[in-house]
């Protein structure tokens, strides 16, 4: 390895010395290239081996980026959750890496500042305060700007360079929705009270492509499990956890999400997608609260939306409307009742079908969704899912919604990656047809 290594600063030094040098490659008399080439004194090294070995080591094995907008309601629980953070603090392997928007007019506490900041966490002890530096005072941003946290995004990446990197955004979700706002694009994540703007699905893959990608992606909001959002993202992040229902007031619990990485910092994306299931999901048991949490693979969900339209096709050609009305009304809902899990869904089809080709596909999409698309997949039973839950039991969740309105669906729908590659769409106006 450090033969290779030396070798090659050799070589780069070697280019950048010929770059300098201007080689003539325009002039005419100059035909033998290789005259021209010894007749340059080559520069010193433009660094050392030594030199080289410490800008590799000084890359760390993860960035954990966490793009916090607490402009809104939930600016309380945004300021717990650095606290939370700095209770374990980036390490030798791991940055923690924070951007956080507030503005007036919710919560007075630390120092009542208002703007955007970003931070590499530290660890302290001091679970009120936020004792981490502010790395850069950006001033007021717009926090619903998806611009922003492509920005954000390359930034830390460069500032803080590392083998594999997570991108947490936290505040408000809403998966994909129908309502009476729905034209003018409700649906999303990251709603900012200032400015009333918000990053919509399609916007989601976007920032994630023009920030180059992510190895592990989550949404710390609720109801951004769904396969609407799941397919706009998939290009562009390994792995990708999120929750079918609400999520509880107080999200993730950071310093229980990042304690196993900090222990075990080489651990792959896939293993730390777990580690944030079973963290939410213990957290959550403990509290006697509702969740959902789940691990979806990205490289999965093209057989998935296979095995999905597949299944709305056999749906349709066997004209089993009723049965598939039923099977809608009756599949594990949440806090927006439109959105149903998937695999309850196909499950209650599958049960009542007197179709085989149904029963056969339907078969196909829950054995696929639970060996290959969800990797893991935690729910817990409580008073309620969230702010908006009613009492429910989740038991029927299995780690993927979708969008089921039992009426035509809106026009804007028809912007998702999901409904151009996907039967979904006309498998949801099959269904409103009277």
């Amino acid at each position: 390895m450090f033969k290779k290594l030396s070798v090659s600063v050799v070589a780069l030094a070697s280019l950048a010395s010929l770059s300098v040098a201007a080689v003539n490659f325009d002039n005419p008399k100059a035909n033998d290239l290789n005259e021209e080439i010894k007749s340059i004194e080559l520069a010193a090294p433009v660094f050392s081996v030594q030199e080289a070995a410490k800008k590799v080591s000084r890359v760390k094995e993860w960035t954990i980026m966490v793009y916090i907008n607490g402009k809104n309601n939930l600016e309380k629980f945004a300021l717990k959750d650095v606290n939370e953070m700095e209770m374990v603090g980036s390490s030798g392997k791991v940055n923690v890496v924070v951007e956080i928007g507030r503005m007036a007019g919710f919560d007075s506490s630390n120092g009542d500042w208002t703007g955007t900041r970003r931070y590499l966490i530290t660890k302290d002890t001091d679970t009120a305060k936020i004792s981490s530096r502010v790395v850069q005072n950006l001033g007021k941003t717009d926090m619903g700007d998806y611009n922003n946290i492509s920005a954000f995004g390359k930034w830390a990446k460069v500032k803080y360079p590392a083998k594999k990197t997570m991108l947490i955004i936290w505040n408000h979700g809403a998966g994909w929705i129908k309502s009476a706002e729905a034209a003018s694009g409700v649906k999303g994540i990251s709603y900012d009270d200032e400015s009333k703007n918000h990053i919509t699905t399609p916007q989601m893959g976007a920032l994630l492509k023009e920030m180059g990608g992510v190895d592990l992606y989550g949404s710390d909001a609720c109801l951004m499990q769904m396969a609407e959002v799941v397919y706009e993202i998939k290009d562009y992040v390994s792995y990708i956890v999120g929750s079918e229902e609400t999520e509880p007031g107080d999200g993730y619990t950071y310093n229980d999400l990042l304690a196993p990485l900090i222990a075990k910092p080489a651990m792959d994306a896939e293993a730390f997608g777990k580690v944030a299931v079973d963290a939410y999901a213990k957290h959550y048991a403990s509290l006697k609260q509702g969740s959902t949490q789940s691990l979806i693979k990205s490289s999965a969900v093209p057989g998935f939306l296979s095995a999905a339209n597949d299944f709305a096709y056999a749906i349709t050609k066997a004209g089993e409307k009723d049965l598939a009305k039923t099977a809608m009304k009756g599949a594990q809902a949440y806090a927006y009742p439109e959105n149903k899990d998937l695999y309850h869904f196909a499950k209650l089809v599958t049960a009542g079908t007197k179709d085989a080709d149904v029963k056969a596909k339907g078969e196909a999409l829950m054995q696929y969704i639970t060996t290959s698309l969800v990797l893991r997949n935690k729910t817990t039973n409580g008073a309620g899912g969230g702010w908006f839950a009613p009492p429910a039991d989740y038991s029927n969740s299995s780690g993927i919604a979708v969008y089921l309105p039992g009426v035509a669906a809106p026009a804007a729908y028809n912007e998702l990656q999901w409904a151009v590659y996907s039967n979904w769409d006309e498998l949801i106006n099959w269904i409103a047809q009277p």
